[in-house]
């Protein structure tokens, strides 16, 4: 078996000669799965800080970045609010696929 094309923005490390969708010739392509860590509403700030403060630590620490690459996931840490960016990112670039491809709830 051979792939074919990566759905992120970037080549795979785990796979760098294999290129991405939007290199293979579907411009603009890219579907990437992330698993964000949320807290509830009206956590309190400082709370919010030391939870992405150890986040990031445990993301960047050498045996967990080994680890992750062994699995092919490109982890990394943010702040609070490039997450809560992304977030609004993906939500308007799902909900204008939603909206091209006609799909309706029944």
């Amino acid at each position: 078996m051979s792939a074919l094309a990566v759905s992120g923005a970037r080549r795979s490390a785990v796979l760098p000669n294999v290129p991405t969708v939007a290199e293979a010739g579907v411009p603009g392509y890219e579907a990437t799965t992330w698993y964000p860590i949320l807290a509830p509403a009206g956590t309190p700030r400082p709370i919010v800080e030391k939870l992405n403060a150890e986040l990031n630590g445990i993301v960047r620490a050498p045996d967990m970045k080994e680890r992750f690459q062994m699995l092919g996931i490109d982890a990394i840490g943010s702040t609070p609010e490039a997450l809560a960016s992304h977030i609004k990112a993906e939500l308007r670039k799902w909900q204008k696929v939603v909206q091209l491809s006609g799909a309706r709830v029944d």
